[in-house]
């Protein structure tokens, strides 16, 4: 029996990070097997889903003059600008047609706010916002988390990292994420994800 305390959270396996979508991480459609195969392995299973509106300011096309990937700072900190992707109702924003989905307690939506990213399950980029995820998982009894997906140093990272802090337990099942390595940034977010007592596994 899947332990009633532990949680999957499968984080944003959606169209337009695997290959061909807006924002494509490499081979990220590459995981759907085995996170489709570990489902029944657990009692409580949440999907995010990167919801963006059209005008988000964390889009290089909002800003005049940015290029994709390059980094500004706003009021919360440093934001790297992301070509236009996961925008509200379109087929990039839509999970992939391969996950299953009907297992899925809960769906967190994030990154809503056209002022404010949001990469972490728990919280939005200012590290204040709450997503409502934490309290959901609470009221559950859940005490450990297992996360997978999409991509390993930005939203899987932050979400494991800001989960570790709110006190839960944390397994990153490394083979079931895929990265985008943006100028070291995977091997800067397995270090900070160690560094919070984040346990990563293969």
């Amino acid at each position: 029996m899947p332990r009633s305390d532990t949680a999957l959270i499968m984080i944003d396996i959606q169209n337009d990070f695997c290959p061909s979508g807006a924002l494509a991480v490499a081979d990220g459609d590459a995981i759907l097997g085995r996170v489709n195969a570990i489902q029944k392995d657990y009692a409580i299973r949440v999907l995010t889903q990167d919801w963006h509106p059209g005008d988000h300011s964390s889009f290089a096309e909002n800003q005049e003059g940015a290029e994709p990937f390059s980094v500004v700072d706003v009021h919360y900190g440093p934001q790297v600008l992301w070509p236009t992707h996961c925008v509200q109702g379109t087929e990039g924003a839509a999970f992939h047609r391969d996950l299953e989905t009907n297992l899925a307690d809960m769906i967190i939506r994030k990154g809503f706010r056209s002022a404010i990213d949001s990469y972490s399950a728990f919280f939005e980029n200012d590290h204040k916002t709450p997503t409502g995820l934490e309290g959901y998982l609470r009221e559950r009894g859940v005490h450990d988390l297992v996360m997978v997906g999409l991509a390993t140093d930005f939203c899987v990272r932050y979400s494991a990292v800001d989960a570790a802090k709110l006190g839960f337990g944390v397994t990153v099942l490394e083979g079931a994420c895929r990265a985008i390595d943006l100028d070291g940034s995977l091997s800067e977010a397995r270090k900070d994800m160690l560094d919070h007592g984040v346990k990563l596994t293969d």
